[in-house]
């Protein structure tokens, strides 16, 4: 270790030589302007004192002498300014590694104790304010760290003095200094002029003597024989704290120069401390940012189950363009989509979104899925030329048991059997959106019960190591390895799946953004369907009933029969009303039962309040309170409206 400046030939530091006091420092001000060539840093603090204070310089001149009179060779002199140096140096290097709030007060501490001092108190703002913010009223300060060194007998190792070092001791007051932890400070107060003059002060200075009982808490004080250091911390803008740097008796006092070496450490701490809660909100807005961007939950269909990772690509870049979803939509199908825009930045992060919010809308509106990537191609050229993505688009249909994808750019899903098999699904790869003036083709394939469905973005199979088809081959061995480990009959557990999936990855593999998507098709059973066509004439409620009733019979669901025939009739009534094709209705049963009315009109109906004389209106109204959920969905040929009820 070098952060602790030692001379040649196992000497001690400079804090640490009794033999090399300096003569005693004035009491009433900081050092003249000759030690400001030492010490590189801030501006030289004007000499205030009430007597010349001589300090060492770095080619001290012959001649020169100590507090008590006797000479000190210039060699000896130098060689203390360069321990000084060498300390600063170190410290702040120390001071600057640390990225986040705690590490940089740790290193501060670190770095005091015990070379430059036996304790250390660092008090933050609470709370600490942002950029350009105005600060919280009343100014609070809070004791956030404190280190101090202990000597033990005990612990005689027989190393010099025959003492040994433990340190430090984070939290460790008692004995020492105690101290209290929070603090307010006072407008025109001696511990707010001593914060408002930055520069630090002796501790048994005429203001220090004032400011540190006060800082520290009523009744207590710098113990008798400490020699003590009032540091303010300033950021870039204000006063963000203090530091209290302490030295027992057992050690040379602090010298005038110490006060130049406090100043530096003060300052790189607190623009350190600046940068961090800078740095602390901006990651803050980016993980609210990602957090909104992606769902918070994913749906749950009928007749499939989902489940979904995201990793970013380092705890340093959390934002990125990978995003994924699952959209419900008519007829019990689901839409599911994972998209990559280029770039770990805010930007891509905005664009992610605006394509994402894009995509949900167009899914609304039940458009095939190569319709879907055309208009998110539009749109990507309208937020710019430089606007790059790909995307996978896929609907899953559990009653037909089928899938259609559709792709742009995105590598190929990879589809687990329920025997074990894994299969990358041969899909067109088409072109990135954004590109413009390209076509895209969509693929119907089958999607047998059981089977499971897997949509990444490439950050999980390409990477510095290795490229894009490996990693897939990679991905496709493994799942279907896991799959083996659960038999040929049983499908592996969703989540257990995903987090197998994620373990493939090795410690040079995370080179992007990670987003995974699983779907496990279940689809429902022909047997629980009934589907049927109705003219729209008046008697078509009457048999919407009739069929209803029958279908309830055959499923053993009798006890709902009243209800649900009640609010089929109010729906079939209304789709009759303007429908000019044939109404469908069809019931599906699984854990609920679902209930869809389709016709071609496109009018949305809205439920609205009902006057006493109305004849009509209070069909939506019924359906409101009697069902578990309803809702209407608009279709490039019309809409559905459905509704579920609960299978008690």
């Amino acid at each position: 270790m070098t952060e602790h400046p030692t001379s040649h030939e196992g000497r001690q530091p400079l804090a640490a030589r009794p033999q090399e006091r300096a003569r005693p420092r004035q009491q009433e001000g900081p050092p003249g302007a000759a030690a400001t060539a030492a010490i590189p840093g801030p501006s030289p603090v004007p000499n205030t004192a009430k007597g010349p204070v001589p300090n060492a310089v770095p080619n001290p001149v012959p001649g020169a002498v100590d507090a008590a009179g006797s000479a000190v060779d210039p060699q000896t002199l130098a060689r203390r300014e360069g321990d000084r140096l060498r300390f600063v140096g170190a410290a702040t290097r120390r001071i600057a590694r640390g990225i986040d709030l705690d590490e940089i007060v740790l290193g501060l501490c670190r770095a005091s104790v015990p070379t430059f001092s036996d304790a250390i108190l660092v008090y933050l703002r609470d709370p600490l304010p942002v950029g350009d913010e105005r600060p919280a009223t009343p100014f609070v300060l809070r004791l956030r760290r404190t280190d101090r060194l202990r000597l033990t007998d005990e612990d005689n190792d027989g190393g010099p003095e025959g003492e040994r070092l433990r340190l430090p001791v984070a939290g460790s007051q008692a004995g020492l200094l105690p101290a209290a932890d929070l603090c307010e400070i006072r407008a025109g107060g001696a511990l707010a002029e001593v914060l408002r003059g930055v520069r630090p002060v002796f501790g048994d200075s005429a203001a220090a003597r004032v400011a540190l009982p006060e800082l520290l808490g009523a009744g207590r004080t710098v113990p008798t024989g400490h020699r003590a250091i009032l540091a303010p911390l300033r950021g870039r803008r204000r006063v963000i704290g203090a530091a209290v740097f302490l030295r027992g008796p057992e050690r040379p006092p602090f010298e005038a120069n110490d006060l130049l070496v406090a100043a530096q450490l003060a300052t790189h701490t607190a623009l350190g401390i600046d940068k961090a809660v800078l740095y602390g909100r901006e990651a803050y807005i980016a993980d609210e940012l990602q957090r909104t961007m992606l769902p918070d939950s994913l749906p749950q269909p009928t007749g499939v189950r989902l489940a979904s990772r995201y990793l970013p690509a380092a705890e340093t870049a959390r934002v990125g363009g990978d995003w994924y979803d699952a959209i419900p939509l008519p007829g019990s199908r689901v839409a599911l989509v994972v998209g990559d825009v280029m770039g770990h930045s805010m930007t891509s992060a905005a664009i992610m979104g605006q394509l994402r919010t894009t995509a949900q809308t167009l899914a609304g509106l039940d458009l095939p899925p190569q319709e879907v990537l055309h208009h998110l191609d539009e749109q990507a050229q309208r937020l710019g030329s430089d606007r790059m993505a790909t995307c996978l688009y896929a609907v899953y249909d559990p009653v037909a048991h089928r899938i259609t994808i559709a792709n742009a750019g995105h590598p190929p899903p990879v589809l687990l059997h329920l025997g074990g098999r894994a299969e990358v699904l041969r899909v067109p790869p088409g072109a990135p959106i954004g590109v413009g003036g390209v076509d895209f083709e969509a693929v119907e394939l089958d999607a047998p019960a059981g089977a499971t469905l897997l949509l990444y973005t490439d950050g999980l199979v390409e990477s510095r190591l290795r490229d894009v088809w490996t990693g897939i081959e990679i991905l496709r061995e493994r799942l279907a390895t896991t799959a083996q480990l659960t038999g040929p009959d049983h499908s592996p557990p969703l989540e257990a799946l995903c987090d197998d999936v994620l373990d493939m990855l090795g410690p040079g593999d995370r080179d992007d953004d990670i987003a995974l998507l699983a779907a496990r098709f279940d689809g429902i059973a022909p047997s629980d369907v009934a589907y049927w066509f109705l003219e729209p004439e008046d008697a078509a409620p009457g048999r919407a009933r009739r069929l209803a009733r029958r279908a309830l019979s055959r499923w053993g669901l009798d006890d709902l029969s009243d209800e649900v025939e009640l609010l089929v009739s109010e729906v079939v009534t209304n789709a009759v009303r303007y429908a000019e094709r044939p109404v469908t209705l069809r019931l599906l049963r699984t854990d609920i039962l679902r209930c869809e009315v389709g016709d071609d009109a496109p009018q949305l109906p809205r439920q609205r309040r009902a006057r006493e004389t109305d004849e009509g209106g209070r069909g939506l109204f019924l359906v409101n309170r009697l069902a578990r959920r309803w809702g209407a969905t608009r279709l490039s040929t019309g809409k559905v409206v459905w509704f579920e009820m609960a299978t008690r």
